[in-house]
């Protein structure tokens, strides 16, 4: 990339809930999961309403406690084999395609960060034909569950010339807000994946309901 990253916008894109429309996969394979040990299941506005990292937090409102290292890891092992069932059947959230290239064609750079593991997110994302607009991919290594701001800032060392200064973070979910700040990046906050606009009202950035005036706000707050 040279030094052009450090004089044009970068994003950094979220997979789950962002560029990937799964949401309906997403509570499907919670419910299947809490049918499995006996939690009511719940709906789509109830999951945006409650949801939070680090994932043990999320089940602890569902619960009323903690779960204990035994029973999370046994509620992640069933959410995750649900969600690679139902995962097939979902598309990339509208326009996709067209403003990745665009932004490239812009001149602008992009990259992919995903708390989803990165040895299943790569060829993921390589299957929806869309890995040649990203000069990185990052999945989550380690353990599941956890913030995603270490992996942030992790993922920005590993750029080539791009300053978080000059880049925005577009994600779904108030973490990609946290993950942003600590790292020095702006962030956008998109309504269409795993929190409700009030919840994502309360991380102090853009708010937006589509990926569209995500990318345009993008090019405002970047340069």
């Amino acid at each position: 990339m040279g030094t052009s990253g450090n004089h044009r916008a970068h994003l950094v894109w979220d997979w789950n809930g962002t560029l990937l429309d799964d949401i309906e996969a997403v509570i499907g394979a919670t419910n299947a999961a809490f049918a499995e040990i006996d939690l009511a299941p719940i709906t789509l506005e109830q999951y945006r309403e409650m949801y939070c990292v680090p994932i043990p937090l999320f089940y602890e409102r569902l619960l009323g406690r903690l779960p204990t290292d035994a029973e999370w890891e046994r509620m992640d092992g069933i959410f995750h084999r649900h969600y690679t069932e139902r995962r097939v059947t979902c598309g990339l959230t509208q326009g996709v395609e067209e403003l990745l290239a665009q932004w490239g064609r812009a001149g602008h750079s992009q990259s992919l960060l995903s708390m989803y593991g990165h040895e299943e997110l790569v060829p993921v994302v390589r299957g929806y034909g869309i890995e040649r607009h990203f000069v990185r991919v990052d999945g989550r290594t380690g353990p599941s569950g956890g913030s995603k701001a270490l992996h942030m800032e992790r993922h920005f060392a590993a750029l080539d010339g791009v300053s978080p200064e000059r880049a925005v973070v577009i994600g779904d979910a108030v973490d990609d807000a946290v993950a942003a700040a600590h790292v020095g990046a702006r962030a956008v906050l998109y309504t269409g994946g795993s929190h409700s606009r009030a919840s994502l009202e309360g991380a102090g950035v853009p708010v937006v309901d589509t990926l569209a005036e995500a990318v345009s706000l993008a090019a405002l707050i970047g340069v």
